[in-house]
């Protein structure tokens, strides 16, 4: 039981590290703080706010860690949810010729590959697998 008390501790100091790196790159391009913008190059809009929307959910589901809700497995997924959502959109404006930073590509499958990390330890360490129950 220490062991995932320990767990979840770890993931959401973790994940609200991450969380909070996420909410101020974000908002620094969609508020052009410190100029942050025109060092950005060719960034998309919808995916700078994919990620602050995402950075939002971070925070939430670092609460959930901490108080070990197992809700904290469902704002993860929404998370997930978003950013395929956006990274499906964002093909689409690669395929149709759209302006875009080639360091975007594999950073949203970075942040896919995290989330869903999350995601898998929000499952294991609050029992919602079935066959655990």
């Amino acid at each position: 039981m220490k062991k995932r008390k320990m767990t979840t501790t770890v993931s959401a100091i973790i994940l609200a590290v991450f969380a909070v790196l996420t909410l101020f790159l974000s908002s620094a391009v969609i508020f052009d703080w410190f100029g942050i913008r025109a060092k950005e190059g060719n960034y998309v809009l919808f995916i700078v706010w994919a990620n602050f929307t995402c950075s939002l959910l971070y925070l939430i589901a670092v609460y959930g860690f901490f108080k070990s809700r197992k809700w904290t497995f469902w704002v993860l997924l929404a998370a997930l949810a978003v950013l395929i959502i956006a990274f499906t959109r964002f093909l689409l404006h690669i395929d149709n010729g759209g302006l875009y930073e080639e360091k975007t590509i594999g950073a949203m499958i970075f942040r896919m590959l995290v989330t869903l990390i999350f995601l898998l330890i929000a499952l294991r360490n609050f029992n919602l697998l079935s066959w655990r129950n």
